[in-house]
C-alpha cells in the first residue's frame, strides 16, 4: 500500500469512532523542570562568575541545552509538519477491539475489588465483625476494670498498712519524746536545787549589815603576813616577821 492509499479509510473509521488526530509536535508533551532558565544556562552563568562556586571547586562540564515549551522552531524547521507513521487499518481494527476488551475486563476488576472493599467495610462497621470487635471491646473493658480494681484494693491495703505503721511510730517518738522531757525536767529541777542549797551555804558568809561589825573586827584582828619568798614551785622559802 502506497502512502497516499490509507489515509482516507483510516480518517473515515477513527470518524466513526468519534476519534481526532492530534497534530502536535513531540515537544509539546515534555514536562517544564523551570521557567525562567534551564540547567545548562545556570552552568553557563556560575562558570563565568567562579567566585560563587569557590577557590577549589572545579569546572562545570558543557552540557547541551534544550528548548522549553515556549521557544520558536528554528528557521530550518519552520515548514516541517510531523506526520504520524502509516498504520494498517486493519491492524488498527483489532488493536481498538483488544484494547476496548482490555478495558472491559480491567473495569469489571475494578468494579469487583470495589464492591469487596465496600463489603467489607460495611462489615467492619455495621455487620457481623462489627458485632464481634464491640464483644471483645467489651470483654477487654471489663478485664481491664476487673484488674483496675483489684490493683486499686492492693494499693489501698498497702496505703492502710503504711498508715497504720506511721501511727504506731509517731505514737512511739511522741512517748519517747515526753519521756526525754520529763527526764530533762527532772535533772532540771535537780540542778537548781543543787545550786539553791550551795547558795544557802554560801549566804552564811555572806556580810550583812547584822554582822557588819563583828566582820570588821575579826579582819582587824587577823593579821597576815605577806613578807616571804617563794621559789620557782611555789613554795615559801624565806620568811620574815612582822614588825
Amino acid at each position: 500500500m502506497r502512502k497516499g492509499q490509507w489515509a482516507e479509510p483510516l480518517l473515515a473509521l477513527l470518524r466513526s469512532r468519534g476519534d481526532c488526530i492530534a497534530r502536535r509536535p513531540w515537544s509539546h508533551f515534555r514536562i517544564r523542570s523551570c521557567t525562567c532558565t534551564s540547567r545548562p544556562m545556570l552552568a553557563a552563568g556560575l562558570r563565568g562568575l567562579p567566585g560563587l562556586l569557590g577557590r577549589g571547586t572545579p569546572t562545570l562540564v558543557p552540557a547541551r541545552g534544550r528548548k522549553t515549551r515556549f521557544d520558536p522552531p528554528a528557521k530550518s524547521k519552520a515548514d516541517r509538519i510531523k506526520v504520524p507513521p502509516p498504520v494498517d487499518p486493519a491492524e488498527l481494527l483489532v488493536i481498538l477491539e483488544r484494547f476496548e476488551q482490555y478495558r472491559r475486563v480491567v473495569s469489571a476488576l475494578r468494579l469487583e475489588m470495589k464492591e469487596e472493599i465496600q463489603f467489607k467495610s460495611y462489615d467492619r462497621r455495621h455487620g457481623e465483625m462489627a458485632k464481634l470487635r464491640k464483644k471483645a471491646q467489651e470483654e477487654e473493658h471489663q478485664r481491664l476494670m476487673a484488674l483496675n480494681d483489684a490493683e486499686n484494693k492492693r494499693l489501698l491495703e498497702r496505703r492502710l498498712e503504711r498508715l497504720q505503721k506511721e501511727e504506731l511510730l509517731e505514737k512511739a517518738r511522741k512517748v519517747q519524746s515526753n519521756q526525754h522531757w520529763v527526764a530533762f525536767q527532772e535533772e532540771f529541777l535537780k540542778k537548781k536545787e543543787q545550786e539553791v542549797l550551795q547558795l544557802q551555804e554560801e549566804s552564811q558568809h555572806f556580810i550583812t549589815l547584822e554582822n557588819l561589825d563583828q566582820r570588821i573586827e575579826e579582819c582587824l584582828n587577823q593579821t597576815q603576813n605577806y613578807n616571804f619568798a617563794i621559789d620557782k614551785d611555789g613554795r615559801i622559802v624565806k620568811r620574815t616577821a612582822m614588825p
